[in-house]
């Protein structure tokens, strides 16, 4: 028999000023090297700065000539259409995207495109930022993303390769969907092993092989799918 030691709820005070430590510790070791990563990331997608595309400013002259006519509905919608084609022109010529279009030849084998390489890319700080990413990329727009998801879903859907074969098929899908199962792609989190471990060995170790692990299962989900007609 093990005599267990008698349960009793915690101190509040306790338990705060526990709390309060921990975060203490983690944002004054972690958070710096979480911040510093998410502006590299933000940079690598906001430059080089580009100029609107012509037809962004084709839109945007004829949005205000339709507000001089009156038709203010017309006229912010044109606007809006005009303000996301020129975020996914200046995220595809962004240093991220020429990374998307570099690494295009590694993750076609999984079924992606280089869109779907520059989400990839941006959600290595947090894997959620891929929706905003793709949105961004197709020309809906963060803000539809968020409160219209199916404007995205609708979009994805209707989404082609160059040869005219749709972007999302079955085995692209549960390509991805396996691939963000086992990558590591949480910067923060590598950071907090690496404060944990106090070493940089253990989480750059963890982030090679889980996501030569993700790659490699992709890879045959993909494959297999494809095989049978499903891509």
């Amino acid at each position: 028999m093990i005599e267990l030691p008698p349960y009793r709820l915690p101190g509040l005070r306790t338990a705060l000023l526990h709390t309060f430590d921990r975060a203490k510790i983690f944002v004054k070791q972690a958070g710096t090297v979480i911040l510093v990563i998410s502006l590299i990331m933000w940079g690598l997608s906001h430059y080089p700065k580009s100029l609107p595309p012509a037809a962004a400013v084709a839109m945007q002259a004829q949005a205000v000539q339709l507000e001089k006519s009156g038709a203010q509905t017309k006229a912010e919608e044109m606007r809006n259409d005009a303000d996301r084609l020129t975020a996914q022109y200046s995220l595809q010529n962004s240093f991220a995207g020429k990374i998307g279009h570099a690494i295009e030849p590694v993750i076609r084998p999984l079924g992606y495109d280089w869109q779907i390489g520059i989400g990839i890319f941006s959600s290595f700080a947090a894997r959620e930022v891929i929706v905003s990413t793709l949105a961004i990329v197709y020309g809906v727009g963060e803000d539809t993303a968020d409160n219209n998801r199916s404007s995205l879903y609708d979009t994805l859907r209707r989404a082609k390769r160059t040869d005219g074969s749709p972007v999302f098929t079955t085995a692209t899908c549960l390509s991805l969907l396996v691939f963000y199962i086992l990558a590591a792609q949480c910067l923060s989190t590598q950071v907090v092993v690496r404060r944990e471990t106090n070493s940089w060995k253990w989480p750059l170790f963890q982030l090679a092989y889980m996501s030569v692990l993700a790659y490699v299962a992709a890879l045959l989900v993909y494959q297999t799918f494809r095989y049978f007609g499903y891509a």
